[in-house]
């Protein structure tokens, strides 16, 4: 049988990381089997789903490296692929079930199901539908529902075990004691997802049902789905045997105090770690990790293609993942410090943007300029979202604030301090441009002035620059500076001569 996989998320939100790791090992297993990765939208919930989450959830798998052969954007022989487009193949196959026996209809209100509800909770029971409707009579069901009540339809499950073959797990079996009889079709006419996702999958003729183990306790009731389908005498089945997928149930993944990822751990969705300036190919390469080992080493640097080469779900971990925002972002590093600085600079812009550090379309000079700034600060960041913290030292400049400091107030208040700082204001503030080489030029004059040397002679300058005694290298900085003051900024950038005459007069005071 082919591979055909598909991901399948309902567009209530934003996609979060265990959707996005479930996709993926989705479209690495197609991809390494030659299958077909298929998107369906499950929006059959109407109050929830918003068009705009269905958007946003397409383009952040396609931001993550993943396509589709078959989905809402370019149909296939399987479509409609979203739920609220296939009402009608549901109540179909509701009606067949129900001809065939093995569905019936149930008048039971919402009040007496809840009062069901209760009295096996208050018996220390696993609550189930108690199954008084299967008795009444086909014919007088029918009936009864012609003449208006109002009824939603129920499969009969079988008195025997429910089993199904994990591809992660093992062998994992139900009884029927513990399931019920589940609901098909409500009695608003609208399918249950335990029904709704055995339609689809079988019609599509999905071959591997991959998704989360927050799913398992539904797999039986789908399982016997299938079966009721598979008995249809062969003209109600329109082609499709029913056959049961083969099902591989991932790991939950968890975050650092081991209880299940949720937005208490931070961020979570795809779209903020892109807002946050992760890569994308970084992200991809993290998510496979989890639950997921190559054979034969510890590698973990992988592309899209050499994870498709790499992947088997034989190597699928049952135990639960940890999400590790420290691996991610060490993974992230690496993935910036190899991507193309054209590309990292066309990701940094809006960031800069968007903090208000430059205005509106940058021109070639300001792109000159911010290219070196983030080849300067991109060694300090995890992401690219830290760029205009790590730029304060450019744009953001208090000389009276740096003198009250407390770790400054202890290299300013050696002898020889005050020395270098009016030895170096003194000659950088001549005529001419502090470029490189000229700074380097200064400081060894006044290492030959003052006689100091190492933290005694860089601590103070840098204080006197900067506002703090460490940082980024200050003679790839100080032509920042000098350049940055010549632009059009919405935050000026103040220049060496500028800085250090506003430090002098603050600690005269």
């Amino acid at each position: 049988m082919p591979v055909r996989v598909r991901f399948a998320p309902s567009p209530t939100g934003e996609l979060h990381v265990g959707n996005a790791r479930t996709a993926l090992f989705n479209w690495l297993f197609a991809r390494r089997n030659r299958g077909v990765f298929v998107l369906r939208i499950e929006d059959t919930d109407v109050e929830r789903s918003e068009a705009r989450y269905e958007g946003q959830l397409m383009e952040d798998l396609k931001w993550l490296g993943l396509d589709w052969e078959e989905g809402p954007d370019c149909v296939g022989d399987c479509g409609p692929y979203r739920q609220s487009e296939r009402l009608g193949l549901y109540q179909h196959y509701a009606q067949e079930l129900i001809a065939a026996g093995s569905a019936y209809y149930c008048f039971c209100s919402p009040e007496d199901l809840n009062k069901e509800r209760l009295e096996a909770q208050a018996a220390g029971s696993q609550p189930k539908y108690s199954g008084k409707c299967r008795v009444i009579p086909p014919a007088e069901a029918i009936s009864r529902k012609k003449a208006g009540e109002t009824a939603s339809v129920r499969l009969r499950i079988p008195d025997e075990p429910l089993r199904f073959d994990d591809l992660v797990g093992g062998m994992v079996e139900f009884s029927p004691d513990v399931i019920g009889d589940p609901i098909l079709l409500r009695s608003s006419g609208t399918a249950a997802y335990n029904y709704a996702v055995v339609i689809d999958d079988g019609l599509m003729q999905i071959s591997h049902v991959i998704r989360g183990d927050d799913h398992i306790s539904n797999t039986p009731r789908q399982v016997a789905v299938y079966q009721a389908l598979a008995r249809l005498p062969s003209p109600a089945t329109d082609g499709c045997d029913w056959r049961l997928p083969q099902f591989a149930h991932l790991s939950t993944i968890l975050g650092p105090d081991h209880t299940r990822l949720s937005k208490r751990h931070g961020v979570t969705s795809l779209a903020h770690f892109r807002e946050r300036g992760v890569l994308p190919e970084a992200l991809a390469n993290y998510l496979a990790l989890l639950g997921w080992a190559p054979s034969g080493g510890d590698r973990e640097i992988f592309s899209l293609p050499e994870l498709v080469e790499a992947f088997s779900l034989e190597q699928v971990s049952r135990s639960p993942a940890i999400f590790d925002s420290v691996k991610l972002h060490w993974m992230n590093r690496h993935y910036l410090k190899q991507s193309d600085p054209e590309r990292v600079l066309d990701l940094a812009i809006p960031i800069f943007r968007a903090v208000g550090q430059i205005g509106e379309s940058p021109g070639e000079d300001l792109r000159q300029w911010l290219r070196e700034v983030v080849d300067l600060l991109l060694p300090a960041v995890d992401d690219l979202s830290q760029l205009p913290e790590q730029a304060g030292v450019i744009f953001n400049y208090d000389a009276a604030a740096s003198i009250a400091n407390e770790e400054n107030q202890q290299v300013l208040a050696e002898p020889s301090a005050r020395q270098v700082i009016e030895g170096f204001a003194k000659l950088a503030q001549q005529d001419g441009e502090l470029t490189v080489e000229r700074f380097r030029a200064v400081l060894d004059q006044v290492k030959k002035t003052t006689r100091q040397k190492g933290k005694s002679l860089f601590h103070p300058v840098r204080i006197a620059l900067t506002g703090s005694p460490s940082g980024r290298q200050l003679d790839r900085l100080v032509p920042l500076l000098e350049a940055g003051s010549r632009l059009k900024l919405p935050t000026p950038v103040k220049s060496c001569r500028q800085r250090l005459m506003e430090f002098q007069q603050a600690w005269q005071r």
